[in-house]
């Protein structure tokens, strides 16, 4: 009842959580879209002359459709992609492919791996020590990874058709790190023109991002989180990842290539076409249509 109460006294989020519960699934992308852009960003969204980077990728989800994207977001096909143009040692190992649960042979894993589903963005399962593995809390989660699609959260048109399955890879251990940092690859039609850091993820204080120019020097402004209070050290294959990035982006109006770097080697993450979805806020705001003039779309 709290939780009815407080929907009904805050509509946006009321409409939201519908959404996130799939009662808009009905509605044709273009409306969906539209709605979700006003309530999240609090202003209409412009499809006949967008401007701004967040409008812009609202625009390429649904005009640059190619059958390709789908092979690029899943995370088992992605890896095949990515290796045959920039070669398999930057690619992190598998260690199984899976339809579902049961099929998971866990007394040939090793006792850490990383669980992920191959259909959908931001869901993993770290795993440290396989023996306090809580099998049937596990199950439960990677049944529902599974009967998800994802495009239906934010209208990712590239996600609708992955085939939902479960990927297993290694854990990787940065000897000199406790945590693996992020570095994600701003490309416009195959080139790099800044990139940002994921920090502190798992931390207390939550995720920190720092967008940097392609001589490391700090960009002035933020994108929904805030930034690190720490330098963070310029990554020793930086300008290797920038090659590496704008290899896998060429003829793409808009990809986001990841990398990690982990004991000074470089490894492939994962290829986005839609950072935060296209909804999250720059602040300055200015920078919203700075990089948003950075894309270029052909009506």
């Amino acid at each position: 009842m709290n939780k009815i109460i407080k929907l009904i006294k805050n509509p946006k989020r009321g409409i939201l959580y519908l959404m996130d519960k799939g009662y808009f699934n009905w509605l044709e992308d273009k409306a969906y879209l539209k709605i979700k852009f006003k309530v999240l960003m609090n202003k209409k969204l412009n499809l006949e002359y967008p401007k701004t980077f967040n409008e812009k990728l609202q625009w390429l989800k649904l005009y640059d459709r190619k059958d390709i994207y789908t092979t690029m977001v899943d995370k088992y096909e992605a890896k095949k992609y990515v290796s045959n143009i920039i070669g398999e040692k930057y690619i992190i190992p598998t260690l199984g492919i899976y339809d579902k649960f049961e099929d998971i042979d866990f007394d040939n894993l090793p006792n850490q791996f990383v669980i992920k589903p191959t259909h959908t963005s931001g869901d993993i399962f770290i795993c440290k020590d396989k023996t306090k593995i809580d099998k049937n809390k596990l199950k439960k989660i990677v049944e529902k990874w599974l009967k998800r699609n994802y495009y239906y959260l934010h209208r990712e048109w590239v996600y609708k058709n992955v085939k939902p399955r479960i990927i297993i890879e290694k854990y990787m251990i940065d000897n000199l790190k406790k945590e693996l940092n992020d570095y994600k690859f701003m490309c416009f039609d195959g080139k790099v023109k800044c990139s940002f850091v994921c920090s502190d993820r798992h931390s207390k204080n939550g995720l920190h991002i720092d967008f940097f120019d392609l001589d490391w020097n700090k960009m002035p402004f933020q994108r929904h989180y805030p930034k690190s209070l720490e330098d963070i050290p310029k990554p020793h294959n930086y300008r290797l990842m920038i090659e590496l990035s704008e290899k896998l982006s060429e003829k793409i109006p808009f990809i986001r290539v990841d990398f990690y770097e982990i004991n000074k080697m470089v490894y492939f993450g994962e290829l986005t076409f839609y950072p935060g979805s296209g909804f999250e806020e720059f602040t300055p705001e200015k920078y919203d249509e700075i990089l948003g003039n950075m894309i270029e779309i052909e009506k």
